[in-house]
């Protein structure tokens, strides 16, 4: 970390779930980037030791919701839950299909020269 969070500078991925209260352990939090539910700036993460800094949009799938923020600013600790909301934004999310209900369709079928459409099978 350069210079802490304070500093402007940057904390480690899995620290800062913590602290914004998105995992009640490093351990959790890092349970949670092993399964691949964490992204900072649309990256899957792969390691709780990656950094993190101001500005950063992470999503993050937890308790069956897909949540996207925006960090404002770094927190130095964990604190009560009203601090942790001031250190992030939401992101609208509107255009998250969490369910996997919107289900992409089969390409179409190419039209052939005659106009006539080919038989794929």
């Amino acid at each position: 970390m350069s210079g802490g969070p304070e500093a402007g500078g940057s904390i480690r991925i899995d620290r800062l779930l913590v602290y914004l209260r998105f995992a009640r352990t490093r351990s959790a939090a890092d349970a949670l980037i092993a399964g691949r539910a964490v992204r900072r700036n649309r990256q899957h993460v792969l390691r709780g030791s990656e950094p993190v800094r101001t500005g950063d949009v992470l999503t993050l799938a937890v308790g069956g919701r897909i949540r996207v923020i925006q960090l404002l600013a770094l927190p130095a600790r964990r604190g009560p839950p009203a601090e942790a909301l001031c250190h992030y934004r939401e992101v609208d999310g509107g255009a998250l299909d969490p369910k996997g209900q919107n289900t992409i369709g089969p390409s179409p079928v190419p039209d052939t020269p005659s106009g006539e459409p080919q038989d794929i099978s």
